[in-house]
């Protein structure tokens, strides 16, 4: 063991998941850190660590750890516990300090290296967890040797208002808590208070409390002071009599003509800013239009009568009342003691007052209008001392903004008041509106007491009914959220997410083309780009989480479809909360060594991400051929649908119809004579589905891989509710033509030469394509008898494989191919120019030493000039295999070819053949 610690604690790696990853079934933050000498020195070999640990953080010691109980991490702390682990408890720790009550995580070694721990915590808000972890790690390495420039209050209090500059204010956070209890799905649209509730077409918005149902023309109506109390003077509403003024001197003729005392206010204000009370000649009218005039934007200035009395504010929601509040205006009580500076110090230093929104109350500040209504009140000043029991005013306003406390006085307004507020939302025309009523008494009713309504407000805060300083809190959100997702009414979109090693571009279009035939308005993302509606939005790698949220984002979806690769589920988790129905293809030994995946077991684990997001409602279609897919059954808390290419009798379909005697669904293949029956299992039912050699996709059910595609697709479709008759239909109008699959078994004939166009770039991908270049090269070898027709293939695969991944697809291809020629993708992802070329074709080299196939292997890196290298190769009748990066490039070059042979040839242009999609009839 060392003789002493240092504060070695460093973060290597920063992962933030944005949904269902590897770690944990919800979003996460996961840090790779290194102890470096630290991993010596568990807690309990660090002299007085834990004590002052508990100190500056004492909510550690509710933590349970996986004791189960409270105080089991202060257990483990004192018996001894290492230092990765004690950042995480910390980073969770930090957010609960702020309101954020996180309670998932865990800490895990980094397989293989000694000192390295993967940390992962769960988060409200992503920018306040990140800065959690990084403080827990300073923490920690502080508490093992003191650094002179660390303060731990000062880091707190910087964590504590980064945290609040993040957060949701009052009003939003009731509403999404609401929301949440209701299983209703949101998304925050920027880091404000704009978020989305819902999915895809069923999506709503909210900003504070104006939500998508709010009139852009009720909101600058309530904002017009003037009109507002105009609408409501001629529907016969109590409102006092006002001028709209924009000089001093007009404000001083318009107090005489309506009678002091008079109000002064800006036209366009907001919060009670700049709101003069109680002005008694012309004098203060001149003091007050100076205040008002700084917070109006547009510098008009209403002058209206003053109504004595209480000030009420009454909540409409959706046309009918939903909470009263009685505000106070911020004020302090003597003690014959202290002065009024102290007693507002004092009244601060409750906790529930912060800055802002922030908390359920806001500090009292002591500005110039403060102080000059403390002198009218008789004393000398705010640091005058005033009597015992003596109230000292410090705003004229109610507002909860200025310091103000409220009253809950929801159940004791009088009916006929509660109707003129009703009134008044409705005249203005907002769905949530704040009528603020100055009155006697809201028990009596206004029109006989004189009160009146004195201003109607968008976007009420809900800070004084939620939690009111006196009273019963009124869960104002519920009616909110039943305006904008009636009972009953449908919040989410259907989600159907595949994943697998090979065929989840296909899959996915092929799931998408059913439900596109049923009506649905389908958004796909795939490795191609984010389709929605079948147009093309974006044309990129859109198979992570960012495109995913694309798709639920946008108001035309009602069917999502989504392809998820490994790479986004390592990277960002998968972006959402859960799917219906999840659809896993395979898994083999593909990108492997990458992200601390080494082994296939391990991918599984990743791809198994997309099961354990099935709800208990949903599925899990998964291939029972796959052993480590079928292990996945463990994972699932829904329903598992099978689908197997198995033949009766074998010990997969065995187990199918074990499944199915239970209740269970599954697709399969029945073979007869006349060919393959696609075949729905449900229970003790079987219905016939579609003849595979029947699907053009299929290619006379000479492409297994997309006989297997299908029946996945049709798998998820049935669990995802589609009819029969829809999925059959879907079925047989799906081909590989390049306007439904680009770069996916594309067949186009050029000059007599069979052009398959595929976007094969792994060997297990290869071991399919081959065995379908097999099957094509037969029928093609059995038309042409007096010479053999040659098969050339041109290969590629990704620079972030391993070694022998590389060898491996070379030595596959060479087994199916007479010719070879090994390309490179225009991103080489770190690796040299010309060094995956090699290594492919050292693969192919080895296979025909053992004797493949293969006869002659070529390099030729760049993309286009290794197709124009094959098609000047290749004869009338041979087949050209070209395995593609930038499938629009290569078949706009095919085209090329195709109009230069028929320029030459004196082909028909409008024939079938001279088509560059054209797709030859299935035999």
């Amino acid at each position: 063991m060392s003789e002493r610690p240092t504060p070695d604690l460093q973060i290597l790696e920063t992962r933030v998941y944005r949904g269902g990853n590897v770690w944990s079934y919800d979003k996460a933050i996961h840090l790779v850190v290194d102890l470096g000498r630290l991993e010596e020195f568990p807690t309990n070999t660090l002299p007085g660590f834990t004590d002052l640990l508990l100190e500056m953080l004492p909510g550690l010691r509710e933590h349970s750890c996986s004791r189960g109980k409270r105080g089991g991490f202060a257990e483990r702390l004192v018996e001894g516990t290492w230092l990765g682990h004690v950042a995480e408890h910390c980073a969770l720790a930090l957010q609960q300090v702020v309101g954020h009550d996180i309670r998932r995580g865990k800490t895990r070694g980094v397989k293989g290296q000694k000192g390295h721990y993967n940390v992962i915590f769960g988060y409200a808000d992503e920018h306040v967890g990140l800065a959690a972890g990084r403080l827990a790690v300073q923490l920690v390495n502080h508490l093992v040797e003191a650094d002179p420039g660390f303060d731990w209050e000062t880091e707190l209090e910087d964590f504590i208002r980064r945290a609040q500059r993040t957060a949701f204010g009052p009003s939003t956070q009731a509403i999404l808590d609401e929301a949440v209890s209701r299983d209703i799905p949101w998304i925050r649209l920027n880091q404000h208070s704009l978020v989305q509730l819902g999915q895809g077409v069923h999506a709503q918005r909210i900003r504070a409390t104006m939500t998508s149902e709010t009139s852009a023309i009720a909101v600058d109506v309530a904002s017009d002071k003037d009109l507002t109390t105009r609408l409501l003077g001629a529907a016969g509403l109590p409102v006092p009599k006002q001028e709209v003024v924009r000089t001093e001197d007009g404000a001083v003729r318009a107090g005489e003509r309506i009678g002091y005392p008079v109000v002064v206010k800006p036209l366009d204000g907001n919060h009670g800013r700049g709101v003069c009370l109680d002005l008694m000649s012309p004098d203060d009218v001149r003091e007050a239009f100076a205040i008002a005039r700084e917070q109006s934007r547009r510098g008009y200035i209403v002058v209206e009568s003053q109504i004595t009395g209480k000030d009420y504010r009454c909540l409409i929601i959706d046309g009918r009342m939903a909470a009263i509040a009685e505000r106070v205006p911020a004020s302090v009580t003597g003690d014959g003691t202290s002065s009024v500076r102290d007693l507002v110090d004092l009244a601060n230093a409750d906790p529930r007052r912060g800055v802002g929104h922030e908390k359920v109350l806001t500090r009292i500040k002591l500005d110039d209008a403060a102080e000059a209504l403390v002198r009218n009140q008789g004393l000398d000043g705010i640091d005058d001392v005033p009597a015992e029991g003596a109230t000292v005013k410090l705003a004229l306003t109610g507002n909860m903004s200025t310091g103000g406390i409220s009253i809950d006085r929801t159940f004791e307004a009088h009916p006929e008041n509660i109707e003129i507020a009703e009134e008044a939302a409705r005249m203005v025309g907002l769905d949530i509106a704040g009528i603020d009523f100055i009155c006697p008494d809201i028990t009596e009713p206004v029109r006989e007491t004189g009160g009146a309504i004195c201003e109607v407000n968008a976007a009420p805060g809900f800070r004084m009914h939620t939690h009111p300083t006196i009273g019963e809190p009124q869960f104002i959100a519920k009616p909110v959220v039943d305006m904008l997702f009636p009972p009953g009414a449908t919040s989410r979109i259907p989600i159907v997410a595949v994943t697998g090693t090979n065929g989840k571009t296909t899959t996915s279009r092929m799931i998408s083309h059913v439900f596109k035939g049923m009506g649905r308005k389908v958004g796909m993302t795939s490795t191609d780009g984010v389709v929605i509606d079948e147009r093309l939005l974006i044309r990129s790698d859109a198979s992570g989480p960012r495109s995913a949220r694309m798709v639920l984002q946008n108001p035309r979806v009602d069917f999502a479809v989504f392809e998820v690769a490994r790479g986004g589920i390592l990277r960002e988790g998968l972006g959402y909360e859960r799917n219906d129905v999840a659809v896993v293809l395979n898994v083999q030994p593909d990108h492997l060594g990458l992200r601390g995946i080494d082994t296939v077991e391990q991918l599984a684990d990743v791809k198994a991400v997309l099961v354990e997001a099935v709800p208990r409602d949903g599925h899990a279609v998964l291939n029972a051929d796959d052993p480590l897919v079928r292990e996945m059954r463990r994972r699932c808390s829904g329903q598992v649908v099978w689908f197997s290419m198995e033949e009766p009798g074998s010990e997969t379909r065995d187990m199918i119809e074990a499944h199915c005697r239970r209740g269970g669904k599954a697709l399969v293949l029945n073979p007869s004579e006349r060919g393959e029956m696609i075949v729905v299992k449900h229970g003790p039912r079987e219905m016939q589905l579609a003849w595979t050699h029947l699907l053009p996709a299929t290619f006379g059910g000479r492409a297994r891989m997309n006989v297997q595609n299908a029946l996945a697709a049709a798998a998820a479709a049935f669990a995802a509710g589609a009819p029969l008759h829809d999925i059959r239909q879907g079925l047989r109008t799906f081909s590989t033509s390049y306007y439904l699959s680009p770069g996916r078994l594309n067949e186009v004939e050029v000059n007599g030469v069979n052009v398959i166009v595929d976007y094969c770039h792994n060997a297990p991908g290869m071991k399919m394509l081959g065995d379908f270049v097999d099957r094509v090269g037969e029928s093609l070898e059995s038309s042409h008898e007096l010479a053999r027709p040659s098969r050339i293939g041109v290969i590629a695969t990704a620079g972030d494989r391993r070694d022998e991944d590389m060898r491996e697809l070379g030595e596959i291809a060479a087994q199916h191919f007479d010719v070879v020629i090994v390309r490179e993708d225009a991103a080489l992802r770190g690796r040299a120019r010309g060094e995956v070329a090699e290594l492919v074709h050292e693969g192919v080299r080895r296979a025909i030493d053992a004797g493949a196939r293969c006869k002659q292997v070529e390099q030729v890196h760049e993309e286009i000039d290794a197709v124009r290298h094959a098609m000047s190769r290749a004869n009338r009748g041979d087949l050209v295999v070209i395995c593609v990066d930038k499938h629009a490039a290569v078949m706009t070059e095919l085209e090329t070819w195709s109009s230069q042979a028929q320029a030459g040839s004196g082909v028909n242009p409008d024939s079938p053949a001279a088509d560059p999609d054209y797709v030859a009839p299935a035999e």
